[in-house]
């Protein structure tokens, strides 16, 4: 990212980004074309995406020129955001719209040719997977919903008005980026399932503890807050041009099928300081698993995948017979079991998983069963009811696993809440600071009242079912399935039987 500020303008402060931003959504209320903040969000999105890719070129721009070297734009003319966007009286109306969405129309230098959309749509890069292919594949899946170009260009005056031109007010946008993110997670209700709390995303980081020269991969990515806290815990590590130069080209990767998320978190990170996101726009499941070989595998994974959803026939047959299903979590977890690096340092993966991946039989036990065989599954961390809360009300669990070997013993911490509370809420989520007693003890790891470990040996006897409840907390029964309580109530029943006979039997001795 420049460092420099623009002489030209003055510094957007917190306050002022907010009430432009306010002002854009107000004019996007106008337009019949948009359906709440579901549609308003992702125009803002790719509005400011140009702008904020042209005040980068027009940095980078006269970086080149003082160094006398020579530099060619990602986005030629007359497709620059300055030349069709920053004037503020300049294309309008149904030329507007027909500039921005048709293949053809007129452009805003007079001539007929490629339509915005279609012109970026287009880009390609010199070598592949540079800034041109980035933003071509960010506009494979957008559309331009708004119908009246009149506030079109309000709108765009009014993002014109922002300067990405230096650090301060990119991290400022950044904050508010984020912001604007969980309202539109909020407006999703079931279509927000790609978002994870930053508080658990901020731990799960800190716990597996990413170095630079690792690569590091969120197969499914949604709008990025993986990979960018994974940024900002390597940029941390970074003191000279070529270790940042690794961060920027050699670190992060990412891979999201649905194309909003994908719009949202190329966005997200490029806010946030990578300069070409390397984020794949396809079903990362498409791979068989059996063609995944070493130079495909990764260091670190950190992930929440989608569960609840259904893969087509087409993607199943990309697993093994006897694990396929079509519960997408469980395809993800064989997925990452299998891009995890062996050698020379084994990967290590931090995955969300719902409780039903805990207790499933069947296939879902074959996958458990292989990786508590193969794989090190050392930590399992239990969330508190309401962590996930608005988007699902679903217990969810942290697994942490590597690939240092076969796991010998499973150590689960209990995550509680806070005194006096029931659950977490929209309005009342959790604090990274409650965290703070997990992070002590994962260093030095001891049996207590919320932390218990459980032999493999013991779990693959028990059919891998690694649901096991804290046994110091006799009343806990919230992370029990209704079978394994009435397993309980009839293994208790069968023992109370016993206990009877036995008394019985005393009785009967006596009396002889």
């Amino acid at each position: 990212m420049a460092k420099t500020k623009s002489p030209f303008h003055p510094l957007t402060t917190a306050q002022r980004l907010g009430s432009l931003i306010k002002s854009a959504r107000d004019i996007m209320r106008k337009d019949k074309g948009l359906n709440g903040d579901l549609d308003r969000l992702p125009m803002l999105t790719w509005i400011m995406f140009l702008k904020f890719l042209d005040d980068l070129e027009h940095n980078r721009e006269i970086e080149a020129e003082l160094a006398k070297e020579p530099f060619r734009p990602t986005i030629e003319q007359p497709y620059r955001w300055r030349d069709w966007a920053a004037k503020p009286d300049g294309i309008t109306g149904d030329e507007l719209i027909a500039f921005v969405n048709n293949d053809e129309a007129v452009r805003p230098d007079g001539n007929r040719g490629a339509g915005l959309f279609a012109y970026l749509r287009d880009l390609r890069g010199a070598n592949g997977g540079d800034r041109r292919d980035v933003i071509a594949s960010v506009f494979q899946g957008t559309i331009n919903r708004m119908i009246n170009g009149y506030l079109l260009r309000d709108v765009v005056n009014k993002v014109n008005s922002i300067h990405f031109t230096s650090s301060e007010e990119i991290h400022t946008l950044g904050h508010l980026y984020e912001s604007l993110l969980k309202e539109m997670r909020d407006a999703a209700g079931d279509s927000g399932e790609f978002y994870t709390p930053r508080t658990v995303v901020r731990f799960m980081v800190q716990v597996t503890d990413p170095q630079l020269g690792e690569t590091v991969l969120d197969p499914a990515c949604g709008t990025g807050g993986f990979l960018v806290e994974a940024y900002t815990h390597l940029e941390k590590q970074c003191a000279t041009v070529q270790q940042r130069k690794v961060l920027q080209t050699k670190s992060l990767f990412g891979g999201e099928a649905k194309p909003l998320p994908y719009l949202l978190a190329q966005m997200n990170l490029l806010l946030h300081g990578l300069e070409s996101p390397k984020i794949d726009p396809s079903n990362n499941l498409r791979f068989p698993l059996n063609e995944i070989r070493d130079k495909d595998r990764v260091d670190v994974i950190l992930t929440n995948p989608p569960f609840g959803g259904e893969e087509e026939r087409g993607i199943l047959s990309n697993f093994p017979e006897d694990k396929q299903t079509s519960e997408t979590a469980l395809l993800f977890l064989q997925f990452i079991m299998r891009k995890l690096r062996r050698t020379p340092k084994p990967g290590r993966a931090g995955v969300v998983v719902p409780n039903g991946t805990l207790f499933g039989d069947g296939v879902c036990a074959r996958i458990k069963e292989e990786l508590l065989k193969d794989f090190n599954l050392h930590t399992i961390v239990r969330l508190s009811n309401g962590v996930f809360a608005p988007y699902t009300p679903i217990p969810t669990n942290l697994l942490f696993f590597d690939r240092s070997g076969p796991t010998k013993n499973v150590w689960y911490y209990e995550q509680p809440l806070p005194e006096g509370r029931k659950q977490y809420t929209k309005t009342m989520p959790m604090q990274f600071e409650e965290f703070k007693d997990c992070l002590a003890w994962w260093k030095k790891r001891k049996e207590t009242d919320r932390a218990w470990k459980v032999s493999a040996k013991d779990l693959l006897a028990n059919n891998c079912n690694l649901d096991v409840r804290n046994p110091r907390n006799k009343q806990d029964l919230e992370h029990l399935p209704p079978e394994q309580l009435v397993d309980g109530i009839l293994k208790k029943e069968q023992r109370i039987i016993e206990i009877m006979g036995e008394i019985k039997q005393v009785l009967k001795e006596a009396d002889t």
